[in-house]
């Protein structure tokens, strides 16, 4: 016959055994990797530019559940066009491929511009976002015309109008988001960078980060250390490699020769055949929520078997 004190005993085992293996299930959860794979369209340009729908189409056959898009604004609606399509049709070729957009690259260099400000850009896009069913406007470089000369000025600037624009991005439903390259990485006020800035002085619910592997690791960063750094901030990475000739980091180089002599510096591969550590940053995926398979430039004929190369990688080896 069990006693009480062997009864409370029992329970109290089973009691632990019960949190521990919800503590389990909990961490599980947390590091739960995602398991659809998306493809920056910007990879595929001059495919799309040629057959945008038979691209888009060919995409989907690879396997890839989402695309992220990439919109050239000048201000004339006429024009502003994805490869000949308004958004709302765009929209409908991706439902007929059973592929989703959860964000896009847009251009706000007049709204990020010291002494300009204007927001037409920012407005009109915001209304594109919607239109596509995208849940993000992604920024994905300073003002053109400022790349190679930005300060910490002027990247105060950009923090102050991303918070402005992440609050009437809210009103539609859009979570605007900063994209970077290696240039946000340069130092330039004692170890400060530009990203340091936009980091810092950004609210986090308006802003959040897609982080570029590549470039990042070119520029000498760890991921890992701004995952651990910066909680909560980046939610999407775009996946792609370094070629292994071309491991060696521009900084501190890059300070001093400038970004255009720099870029000479650069070559893409597929992912999985290159020099990032993919599997380290991958074991680190508390707060990420898409990911985007990009290679600025395919030297491969078939572009289509380039992207099917990194796709089956990120799906075989890394979620």
């Amino acid at each position: 016959m069990t006693n009480r004190r062997d009864f409370l005993k029992t329970i109290g085992v089973a009691s632990a055994g019960a949190m521990l293996a919800q503590s389990d299930l909990f961490a599980k959860q947390l590091m739960a990797k995602p398991k659809q794979i998306g493809l920056q369209l910007y990879t595929l340009r001059e495919e799309l530019a040629k057959d945008a729908k038979g691209t888009i189409s060919k995409v989907a056959q690879i396997g890839f559940n989402h695309v992220e898009t990439f919109f050239n604004y000048s201000g004339d609606a006429s024009k502003d066009l994805f490869w000949g399509m308004k958004p709302a049709e765009l929209k409908q070729v991706f439902a007929d491929n059973n592929l989703k957009s959860y964000s896009g690259h847009y251009q706000l260099n007049d709204y990020l511009t010291p002494n300009n400000g204007k927001d037409d850009a920012l407005k009109t896009q915001i209304d594109i976002v919607a239109t596509l069913g995208q849940k993000y406007l992604i920024v994905p470089v300073p003002p053109f015309g400022l790349i190679d000369k930005m300060t910490i000025d002027d990247y105060k600037f950009m923090a102050e109008q991303f918070n402005k624009a992440g609050e009437l991005a809210h009103k539609s439903g859009v979570q605007l988001g900063y994209h970077n390259h290696f240039w946000e990485f340069k130092p330039l006020q004692g170890e400060k960078s530009g990203l340091d800035v936009l980091l810092e002085e950004t609210q986090k619910d308006l802003l959040s980060f897609e982080l570029d592997l590549f470039w990042t690791v070119k520029a000498g960063k760890d991921p890992v250390e701004l995952f651990k750094k910066h909680p909560k901030r980046f939610v999407m990475w775009h996946v792609k490699d370094i070629d292994k000739q071309f491991a060696k980091a521009v900084y501190p180089a890059a300070a001093q020769q400038g970004i255009f002599t720099t870029l000479r510096e650069v070559k893409f591969t597929e992912v999985g055949t290159g020099a990032v550590n993919f599997k380290e940053i991958f074991n680190h995926t508390q707060d990420l929520q898409n990911i985007f398979v990009e290679q600025d430039q395919i030297y491969r004929d078939d572009k289509f078997e380039s992207v099917k190369m990194s796709y089956d990688y990120i799906k075989n080896n890394l979620i």
